[in-house]
């Protein structure tokens, strides 16, 4: 809390709360700003926002109201300066480790925490320092939450921080003043092109994040995607992967009882690592793979490293593995782009696979029928179901999915559809369920209401 008159130049003697551009999450003692975004002019919630209880109006136009306020130019840049003043955030004080990418980017960076000492984490799965969770509204939240977030790592005094970097927070320059010690970038594929409107657009985006390193930072590309190999790379650009031409390349896995053995060679320096993974499936060795470049290059020590890896966790909802005493396999991964649904179905495909998935809305309508065909070619019981619909019908969602097809089965409600998928289970299935993870909603016109597919899972063998 700190008085108004400290962080802005308006004398009115009154506590502030916190610092928002969302009429939503606006509370007693809180300052509004009135940004101006690609999709939402939030001047339109100044009313709603002092119906919630904000004190303090910051805005780059008049207002026909009589409440405290000021008028600035710039007010997306100002909304930069506000925070870091409220909060009082040295970024220099940070070192970033930023993962971007369209798929992995939350695996890799939480491995990436784990891996170096007293690093947070920050992403899809929220903000987590130490055994403390904290949810977030984005992968790369919104200005005021990013750095109440930084408020948050400050206080337990840490200054490691892994982090998710979306191509919506690069578009949107969330990021703009971060300098990252090392970036990962796992792959580049088609999508949130409704948001970027092309895959030149949103390649773009990025590539942003290169520009944000330190100047004795270093960049590590997947060598293997085919978008990251026609890039113009620099001399701070390193690549991964199975080919030969990569930097580290991936020469032998062999399977070690419980744990994958990766040889990695690394060619900079002539010699071979050997790294053993608890995790098998070919896009968690990328995965962890790019971790274990990232951490070494964050300066720890390559033997205690490889020693953490042994001994990793799933991460949830990616790829989980849930045990509630049943007889089948249930599998919750946040699947939700073509690579991604491919991968995973990859895995479990030989299975008695039954799979529940559903479609976004509000997002890449192209990849709809791509995704339904993969699911229904590639499972047993293809079941379609609701998937943060937001403004868009759940049926029209699943026509487009399925097409012509007629195999499969569509229920509406995501709760039945998981239900039914559990209750109809043998022995020998796999239960996977994609698209969600462990989301901790579901976004129905402009609410998110709360929901989780953990817990329907939990609930039905309760």
């Amino acid at each position: 809390m700190k008085k108004l008159n400290t962080i802005i130049d308006y004398e009115l003697d009154i506590n502030v709360c916190g610092i928002t551009d969302d009429y939503k999450y606006i509370k007693d003692g809180y300052i509004f700003v009135a940004t101006k975004g690609y999709y939402v002019d939030h001047f339109k919630y100044i009313n709603k926002a002092i119906d919630n209880g904000c004190v303090f109006l910051v805005v780059d136009r008049e207002i026909e109201i009589d409440f405290p306020h000021i008028i600035v130019d710039n007010i997306n840049d100002y909304y930069y300066f506000l925070c870091k003043k409220y909060y009082e955030i040295d970024l220099d004080n940070y070192n970033f480790y930023g993962i971007t990418g369209t798929d992995g980017k939350t695996t890799t960076a939480t491995i990436v925490s784990k891996l170096i000492d007293s690093c947070a984490y920050m992403g899809t799965n929220g903000l987590i320092i130490g055994s403390e969770e904290y949810p977030l509204s984005n992968t790369t939240p919104c200005i005021s939450e990013l750095y109440d977030s930084l408020n948050k790592i400050n206080k337990n005094k840490i200054k490691n921080v892994s982090m998710e970097v979306s191509s919506e927070a690069l578009l949107h320059d969330r990021v703009k003043d971060f300098r990252f010690k090392v970036v990962g970038i796992t792959n580049i594929t088609g999508d949130h092109l409704t948001v970027h409107k092309s895959f030149s657009n949103y390649l773009n985006c990025k590539l942003k994040i290169i520009d944000l390193v330190d100047d004795d930072g270093v960049v590590f590309l997947n060598g293997d995607d085919n978008t990251l190999k026609k890039i113009q790379k620099n001399n701070k650009c390193y690549t991964y992967g199975f080919s030969q031409e990569c930097d580290y390349y991936i020469k032998e896995l062999i399977k070690k009882d419980d744990l994958l053995l990766i040889i990695l060679v690394d060619r900079i320096n002539n010699r071979n690592i050997k790294i053993l993974s608890p995790f098998f499936e070919k896009f968690n060795i990328y995965n962890i793979v790019l971790a274990f470049l990232i951490a070494r290059k964050a300066g720890i020590n390559e033997d205690v490293i490889i020693e953490k890896i042994k001994k990793l966790n799933k991460v949830k909802g990616r790829c989980e593995e849930l045990n509630f005493g049943q007889k089948f396999k249930i599998v919750l991964d946040y699947a939700h782009t073509i690579y991604a649904v491919k991968s995973i179905l990859d895995v479990y495909k030989n299975d008695n696979l039954i799979v529940v998935t559903g479609a976004a809305g509000g997002r890449d309508k192209d990849k709809r029928p791509i995704i339904g065909q993969l699911v229904i070619d590639n499972s047993k019981v293809a079941i379609f179901t609701m998937d943060d619909p937001r403004y868009e019908n759940v049926n029209d969602i699943i026509d487009q999915m399925v097409g012509s097809n007629k195999n499969y089965i569509r229920i509406v409600n995501r709760k039945n559809a998981i239900e039914f998928a559990l209750s109809i289970a043998s022995d020998d299935s796999t239960v996977l369920i994609i698209g969600k993870g462990r989301d901790n909603y579901m976004a129905i016109d402009n609410k998110k209401v709360p929901y989780s597919d953990y817990d329907v899972i939990k609930n039905f063998f309760i």
